[in-house]
């Protein structure tokens, strides 16, 4: 049995609207967090925002506890996905251009991200239990990638003996640091982000002592 076109477009557009609206209350409830917290911020902020009708709102979300949720893990996936193994092959780039740019990624992220980053930093002791879970096991996962590429970098013998699960943690650090500057610096703050990758590799991969030269 052959479908109506007219009926199928009429889906298409109901679709649309109804994903156009989840986008909708999306946006507004990052703004509300971002700009009053997480926990001072309720659905009725989040209504007023979008402006719309609490039902209409139940239609999408249970609470703020899901939209949350839902921003999370749409962070948290995009900066997974600029998390990529280092490739060791004779085609590959150095290590550490390809540690600069993961790190560069990963800053540009937070920066681009930078509402949702202030209610990670501001409040990240007594979020929703499952958001730090998550945001727990995604430490820990970039962490260990950072394990891996120092000890590569060991095996290669462009990193020198060191005890790579307290550098892993220097490194974390810094870039944990820099997400809080972003926090700090507002909104309308710029930052050069090749240049701050290039400084957070140079710091963990050389230190600060000047090495003399023969």
């Amino acid at each position: 049995m052959s479908r109506d076109p007219a009926e199928d477009g009429r889906t298409r557009r109901a679709n649309d609207r109804r994903e156009n609206r989840r986008a909708e209350i999306l946006r507004a409830a990052l703004e509300v967090f971002g700009r009053q917290g997480y926990h001072a911020t309720s659905v009725a902020d989040i209504l007023d925002a979008a402006g719309i009708a609490r039902g209409t709102f139940y239609l999408y979300f249970d609470g703020k506890s899901p939209i949350f949720l839902e921003l999370l893990d749409s962070l948290l996936a995009e900066l997974r996905a600029s998390i990529v193994g280092v490739e060791t092959d004779s085609a590959s780039p150095p290590i550490e251009f390809q540690l600069v740019s993961t790190v560069r990624n990963i800053l540009d992220t937070v920066v681009k991200n930078r509402l949702l980053a202030r209610i990670i930093v501001r409040e990240a002791v007594g979020l929703d239990s499952e958001a730090e879970q998550r945001l727990r096991a995604f430490y820990a996962a970039l962490l260990r990638y950072i394990e891996l590429s120092l000890v590569e970098g060991r095996r290669l013998g462009v990193i020198r003996k060191i005890d790579v699960e307290v550098a892993a943690m220097c490194v974390l650090g810094t870039i944990k640091q820099f997400v809080e500057q972003v926090v700090v610096a507002g909104e309308d703050a710029t930052f050069d982000v090749d240049r701050m990758a290039l400084a957070v590799l140079d710091f963990n991969l050389r230190g600060l002592l000047a090495v003399p030269s023969d």
